[in-house]
């Protein structure tokens, strides 16, 4: 019986118990190599996943990492131990917090107001980045509705999947509104997004190949020789809009 409160270590790690985290980490995508899939915030929960069947404080010795369900966005992703060691509080539950269509509306503006500050930070591109102040395209789109309480999926095409799409195409930018997500990629996939500013213009966190390394305000609308302007604007999927809250389950 774990009691809540408690510092993670060892000898308390029970499958399916639940931690919040104390400090910000990187999560990998397997119990072994240097993949960064994403970052948990100081003060995100989530889930231990430990296979029951060898669940032995021997075989918890020798673990380097742990595989956890991050349950804001129901994300499945490994921990270094050593970083969650007495860094993470036992909670008896979790439950997620679900804003209405008019809250998360009533937000928008704040959400615009911590995108445009962290553009203002020295950053660059980083894959899995979610921490601050590098990011990728999803993880800056998440972070900035988070720091509203307002959760999404981790991944772009997650993102797509969970927001209402819109029936709308570049020659009806006039409906587009600040804060719809703006979606990229091949006619299989989305692979890319980004934040409606308003006025045609959009911020986005994209790569150092076709991209700004980097957080940067871009237009749909670009002037000729703005190749990375073009370059998106020859990949635009659709729009979305968050009308809604992640409840933390598992997204495939």
């Amino acid at each position: 019986m774990l009691n809540e409160g408690a510092l993670f270590a060892r000898n308390l790690m029970l499958p399916d118990s639940f931690w919040r985290l104390k400090i910000g980490v990187s999560g990998f995508s397997g119990p072994k190599g240097d993949e960064l899939v994403t970052q948990a915030l100081c003060g995100r929960s989530f889930q231990l996943k430990i296979d029951r069947d060898s669940d032995t404080l021997a075989n918890r010795k020798v673990l380097a990492r742990i595989k956890v369900k991050l349950m804001e966005d129901g994300y499945i992703c490994w921990l270094d131990f050593k970083d969650v060691l007495h860094n993470a509080i036992c909670i008896s539950s979790w439950e997620p917090i679900l804003k209405t269509s008019d809250e998360i509306n009533r937000l928008i503006p704040q959400v615009l107001s911590w995108v445009r500050n962290a553009s203002n930070q020295p950053n660059q591109y980083l894959w899995g980045g979610t921490l601050g102040p590098n990011y990728d395209c999803s993880g800056l789109v998440q972070t900035a509705f988070a720091s509203q309480e307002i959760w999404l999926p981790r991944d772009a095409y997650q993102q797509e999947r969970f927001c209402q799409p819109l029936s709308l195409g570049l020659d009806q930018i006039y409906l587009f509104r600040p804060g719809d997500l703006l979606f990229f990629g091949s006619s299989e996939k989305c692979n890319h997004v980004g934040i409606y500013m308003g006025s045609g213009s959009y911020w986005h966190s994209s790569g150092k190949d076709d991209g700004n390394n980097g957080i940067k305000l871009d237009d749909l609308y670009p002037r000729l020789g703005d190749s990375v302007g073009l370059h998106y604007r020859s990949l635009f999927r659709g729009i979305g809009r968050v009308c809604k809250c992640h409840d933390g389950s598992t997204l495939l």
